[in-house]
């Protein structure tokens, strides 16, 4: 492998719990009882017909995005008052917790015959997050969706990265947490390695394979 793609919300980072987003966003403390209310009242909210239409191609655009999650949020009546607040807390680069240890994971940019990227659906840049933890230095090349209009599994946004890079898409791994997402590279000819399930904030995320995994294929 020449190269190796990575995705960021799931692979490399976890925004930070909800619970604490919450309470950083509400003018009152919340006790557990009401917390446990508030976040029923999220998951609720994700079978609610309003919610569902709104994250259809969320990722598209920076209004998209907006809309998607404020109308998430705002179908909870505690957290309507704050949906903007919370919107706002995703692209601040306090709220994002690297998964421990991927300084030394994503060091394929350290090589000289691998070059890293990240190829992510989202919709505004990341590169003030990856900065903000000091490791925005480990990446050249940034394909964001908001910025294409369109998201993964499009080739489109796959293919980019690699021409940013300087190379085949035979040569490239793309790394990522969603099988029909980040393993859709496939279909744009990269090989794909899909992280397993989810895991908390600043946990290891299993990422120690990866060099080993670009190593042989």
């Amino acid at each position: 492998m020449q190269a190796v793609l990575f995705d960021c919300s799931g692979t490399l980072f976890q925004i930070g719990t909800y619970a604490d987003r919450i309470r950083a966003a509400m003018a009152e403390p919340v006790d557990e009882v009401a917390m446990d209310v508030t976040l029923s009242g999220l998951e609720a909210g994700l079978s609610d017909p309003d919610v569902i239409e709104a994250q259809r191609g969320r990722d598209v655009s920076s209004k998209a995005h907006r809309h998607a999650f404020t109308t998430w949020y705002a179908s909870v009546p505690e957290l309507a008052p704050v949906a903007d607040v919370l919107d706002e807390q995703l692209q601040a680069p306090e709220h994002w917790v690297p998964y421990a240890g991927h300084r030394v994971h994503t060091g394929p940019t350290d090589s000289e015959r691998h070059g890293s990227g990240v190829v992510s659906d989202v919709g505004w840049d990341l590169r003030a997050t990856f900065a903000h933890h000091g490791l925005d230095h480990y990446f050249s090349s940034w394909v964001h969706s908001y910025e294409h209009d369109t998201e993964k599994p499009d080739p489109l946004l796959f293919q980019h990265a690699c021409r940013e890079l300087g190379v085949a898409p035979e040569e490239t791994l793309m790394v990522g947490d969603h099988p029909a997402k980040d393993g859709g590279a496939a279909g744009a000819g990269l090989r794909s390695y899909v992280l397993p399930g989810r895991a908390t904030p600043g946990s290891r995320r299993g990422l120690d394979a990866v060099l080993r995994l670009a190593d042989r294929v």
